[in-house]
């Protein structure tokens, strides 16, 4: 179990700091090619509400949506800086994972941006772990700006 989730600190650790660092063309590597990546809020998962402000379903979804944002979306620029806490494996074999997000802006301003806990459900391939279902929890329904960058 120690290495499992020893891996699952590294997995967390490399996909923030790909975010972080701006290197999304590199982010939906981080997924098989069926998967599922929704941003939603705590309140929606406690009523039980599918929707989520974010929501793809394969790793081509993931594509466009970081060449929208390369390419065709309009938003101040910004960068995060993510801290994320230690993945616990819970019965089934789920993983909740707390993280917490700072957004930082061109002019240097910087905001908590998000705080919330990563649902995940992880496949292992050869090795390499990849996110087959990522659930980004926010624990607040609360955006101050468009959600541009992914969580």
């Amino acid at each position: 179990m120690a290495e499992l989730q020893a891996r699952l600190a590294v997995l967390n650790a490399d996909y923030a700091r790909c975010i972080d660092d701006d290197r999304l063309e590199e982010w939906p590597g981080f997924f098989l090619e069926r998967c599922l990546y929704k941003i939603t809020t705590a309140d929606n998962v406690a009523k039980g509400y599918e929707a989520g402000l974010v929501y793809a379903d394969s790793r081509a979804m993931l594509k466009d949506r970081v060449s929208a944002l390369r390419e065709a979306n309009v938003y101040e620029r910004q960068r995060y800086r993510h801290i994320v806490g230690l993945p616990a494996v819970r019965d089934g074999g789920a993983v909740e994972t707390p993280f917490l997000v700072v957004r930082i802006m061109r002019d240097g301003k910087m905001d908590l941006f998000a705080t919330g806990r990563y649902l995940d459900r992880i496949s292992d391939l050869n090795g390499s772990l990849k996110f087959e279902e990522r659930i980004v929890v926010c624990d607040s329904s609360r955006f101050d700006t468009l959600l541009a960058i992914p969580l």
